[in-house]
């Protein structure tokens, strides 16, 4: 997959220019598409057009004071300068995944490289004050995941971010690390030489935020959701009842991903937060490794990457592909959940079984390989 290319679509130096403006997010991103021809129309469009188009007066002010000292051009090519790369949901080389969730980031930043192998990623995040109990469970369980060939995400931040990412990188493994601030800035700074391994080992760092963002406390939980949004499944190792880490959590459980937590001593307030992922139902108990691969039905990742250029393009093979896992489920079932004719939905399952990526286990009943 390559680093950089030219814009998939002219609109990109303006959802830059966007991305600036504070107030201006995913929902009302998507409004602006809507309502204009082309982002350009929207950047240039006066107050009454705006109004119109779903801004109120506080985020018009914002935009007007952006216009009036950015350059859409400019500020794309120091972008460029900078290393940095940025996707729209649009171009092929979005995490698939995170293409999915109900408000994908209009503009991905990315530092590094994404590859397809990230297909099969799982975020590891927990309490930025972690015990000597909990450096040692994520110790343990980040190294016989990345070893198994998951790639690990996880936030870069003090705590279990930081064990979850240089474990990785210690085990010759693949990280992705998601920010809430521009990626010309690290938080916290002494991941500073963290963020260079990550980068210098293949990985990759991700942000919405665009170049000389500050970190923010109002960034984090949008941050989550993309560190949710893009792997199969989220495992909390250690966390207490009101780390931040329940964001995550309920970003994975909004979005139907996989939710797994590790149990702490009872008379731990840092294991409070995982312990009741798993008291309420939320989630699923993990003493190793195994279980969490057991549960996403992941076989050696070696495997699993060979087929990924199978990956279907057609998007109803898409969207089928997505709805199967390791239980069957007949044909008229797929049918209803995707909103498509049971022979179209025959015709596309009996596609992916000629790729084998399925396998039929009964009469017009399917299951993933």
């Amino acid at each position: 997959m390559p680093q950089f290319t030219e814009p998939p679509t002219d609109d990109v130096p303006f959802r830059v220019a966007f991305s600036y403006v504070t107030g201006i997010g995913p929902a009302r991103m998507a409004g602006l598409e809507r309502f204009f021809e082309d982002l350009e129309e929207a950047w240039r469009a006066d107050r009454a057009q705006l109004r119109q188009a779903g801004l109120d007066s506080g985020t018009i002010e914002e935009l007007e004071t952006s216009r009036a000292t950015l350059d859409p051009a400019e500020a794309y090519g120091r972008m460029l300068d900078a290393g940095i790369d940025a996707l729209t949901p649009r171009d092929e080389r979005y995490p698939r995944r995170l293409r999915e969730i109900a408000d994908p980031p209009p503009l991905l930043y990315v530092r590094g490289q994404l590859i397809d192998r990230d297909e099969w990623s799982l975020a590891i995040v927990g309490t930025r004050r972690p015990t000597p109990y909990g450096v040692q469970v994520t110790r343990t369980l980040t190294s016989e995941l990345a070893g198994s060939g998951l790639t690990i995400v996880s936030g870069l931040a003090r705590g279990v971010d930081g064990v979850a990412h240089e474990m990785t990188l210690d085990q010759g493994g693949r990280t992705i690390a998601v920010v809430a601030s521009g990626l010309d800035r690290v938080y916290p700074p002494e991941h500073k030489g963290l963020a260079s391994r990550i980068l210098d080992s293949g990985g990759a760092m991700l942000s919405e935020y665009p170049l000389g963002k500050r970190p923010d406390a109002r960034y984090f939980p949008r941050r989550n959701r993309i560190i949710a949004g893009m792997t199969l499944g989220t495992l909390v190792t250690e966390a207490g009842e009101k780390s931040g880490t329940w964001h995550t959590v309920t970003s994975a459980l909004d979005q139907g991903r996989e939710v797994f937590a590790v149990p702490g001593p009872i008379t731990s307030e840092r294991s409070t937060g995982a312990n009741n992922v798993i008291k309420r139902g939320l989630g699923k108990l993990v003493t190793c490794a195994q279980d969490v691969l057991d549960e996403l039905n992941l076989g050696p990742i070696e495997r699993q990457a060979e087929l990924v250029e199978q990956l279907p393009e057609d998007p109803m093979e898409a969207m089928l592909l997505d709805r199967l896992g390791s239980e069957p489920i007949h044909v008229d079932e797929l049918s209803r959940l995707i909103q498509q004719p049971v022979h179209e939905t025959a015709a596309a399952m009996a596609t992916l079984e000629l790729k084998g990526l399925i396998h039929q286990v009964g009469p017009m009943t399917y299951a993933r390989r």
